[in-house]
């Protein structure tokens, strides 16, 4: 059983730091017999940890996320005018991106009074620099949000010329319309609030659905978390032919379809459910043959885990031989951690997006970073370069 785990504590990275000793094991299965990844090139992404580039050459890492002028350009901080800061909700996910970029976080003092209200201070000068916050709305969901909002503030009063929200993890996207009456779509009021913070752009991993880009009126950068995962799989011992990729329900078809067409063209098989209540779902029907074969279900998000656990136990009821789960944000809300390590599961694949705490960790688990996208995206973002150009382009990025 392949897993792996990202320790909540990250080391200090260095960009001297490399992974380029590591080579991945090959199979003995024929590679014309496994599946493929329709990326331009494999990410090479070490299991859980992110790779990291030398200023000098590195034939191990892919052309389209070397950005060796960007490195280069970088090796000085004080040669450049862009800033990044983080927040407290994921600062391992932070450093890793500055990391990748050659550069340092930038300096920032955050604290909470006795009653709970959020102090921002910046401990070093943006006037006229382009400025990038990272901080997902992870749970605790308000209060990183207020943070974010408040560091946004800060550095608008400190006379930034750009500020960047880096949200790789967009919380109340869940409430992007109104299904019943009377009720607040919460996605476009938080939305609002980053705007009038002062935010000149947002740049988000996998949102819950493409219309949130909608709600902002400043750009919004959107990039897909796929590639990372696509790229791990590619490397697992699946015969292209017992493949199959599953949707845990009718709204995450497209996802799954765009995924399942980088496998190889993999069929597709869609669970149908009925929500009666908020986390409360109840599977209704298989739609699709998943008899004796390898079923890799794929999800924005997992919150509680109710959808995808049932979704998983009548994959096994069809005949399914092993069942992965694959995700970008892992929320695991209680019992989320529970359902997932009983058994259901061969692989349970996450990327970093929210940090995951050490007391959440399981055996089936697998963390994969995310740090190398979205650094690469901000280089792209800073220097005014379009993302919708091969090779770049598989990578997702609107």
């Amino acid at each position: 059983m392949a897993s792996s785990l990202l320790h909540s504590t990250v080391p200090p990275l260095s960009p001297t730091n490399s992974f380029s000793n590591h080579r991945r094991h090959r199979f003995s299965i024929p590679l014309c017999n496994r599946f493929r990844c329709s990326v331009a090139e494999p990410l090479k992404y070490e299991n859980g940890r992110p790779c990291v580039p030398l200023f000098t050459s590195q034939p191990d890492l892919p052309s389209f996320l070397s950005s060796k002028t960007h490195l280069q350009d970088a090796i000085n901080k004080n040669d450049t005018r862009l800033r990044i800061f983080s927040g407290t909700a994921n600062p391992a996910l932070a450093q890793e991106i500055a990391c990748y970029m050659g550069l340092e976080l930038g300096k920032i003092k955050i604290k909470r009074f006795a009653d709970g209200e959020i102090y921002v201070q910046l401990q070093e000068s943006v006037r006229g620099c382009d400025v990038y916050l990272v901080q997902p709305t992870c749970p605790p969901a308000n209060e990183n949000l207020m943070e974010l909002l408040i560091m946004i503030d800060a550095c608008r009063r400190a006379s930034a010329k750009n500020i960047t929200a880096v949200i790789p993890y967009f919380g109340y996207a869940r409430a992007d319309r109104k299904t019943q009456g009377r009720e607040s779509i919460a996605a476009k009021l938080v939305a609002n609030l980053i705007t009038e913070a002062g935010a000149n752009r947002v740049l988000a991993c996998d949102l819950h659905s493409g219309q949130s880009m909608g709600y902002f009126d400043i750009p919004v950068d959107h990039v897909y978390g796929q590639p990372v995962i696509l790229d791990y799989l590619a490397s697992k011992t699946i015969c292209s032919d017992d493949l199959v990729v599953v949707s845990p329900d009718v709204g995450g078809v497209a996802r799954a379809r765009a995924f399942a067409k980088k496998l190889s063209d993999a069929p597709l098989a869609i669970v149908d459910k009925r929500r009666h209540a908020h986390n409360v779902a109840e599977v209704m029907n298989l739609i699709g043959d998943v008899k004796g074969k390898v079923a890799v279900v794929v999800d924005d998000m997992i919150d509680t885990a109710g959808t995808i656990a049932k979704g998983a136990a009548l994959l096994h009821q069809e005949g399914a031989r092993e069942v992965y789960a694959c995700t970008t944000h892992a929320v695991f809300s209680p019992p989320a951690i529970e359902r997932l390590s009983s058994g259901l599961f061969q692989e349970v694949i996450i990327t970093n997006t929210i940090p995951v705490s050490e007391k959440n960790y399981f055996p089936q688990l697998t963390v994969l970073s995310v740090a190398n996208l979205l650094g690469e995206t901000i280089w792209r973002v800073h220097d005014d370069c379009s993302g919708g150009f091969e090779p770049y382009s598989t990578l997702g990025i609107d």
